[in-house]
């Protein structure tokens, strides 16, 4: 089961992070050719972080599943700082994966 955890220094509206949930969903189902009803995602509350020495808006996410094929690390991680730099503005460079 793919599983994808974003953690961010930012207050996300209760709406505004449902819908990027339901489009990262869609998104792993998508990319790794798995049935979305086995995909899990989740946002967490903000946290105190800091990347690069400051806390100008970031975010660090995790994806999980058994089997993640290596050749598809590149385009999930474009697909997936699109996701979160169309959604909430956090630009691709302070985001990790």
């Amino acid at each position: 089961m793919p599983y994808l955890t974003i953690r961010t220094n930012q207050n996300i509206e209760e709406e505004t992070g449902r819908r990027m949930l339901y489009k990262a969903s869609a998104l792993i189902a998508k990319e790794l050719g798995k049935s979305e009803n086995y995909v899990m995602a989740s946002l967490e509350p903000p946290a105190l972080m800091l990347f690069g020495g400051n806390d100008a808006a970031l975010a660090y996410l995790e994806l999980k599943s058994i089997g993640l094929p290596e050749q598809k690390t590149k385009e999930l991680s474009e697909t997936l700082c699109t996701l979160l730099e169309e959604e909430v503005g956090i630009a691709r460079d302070r985001i990790y994966i």
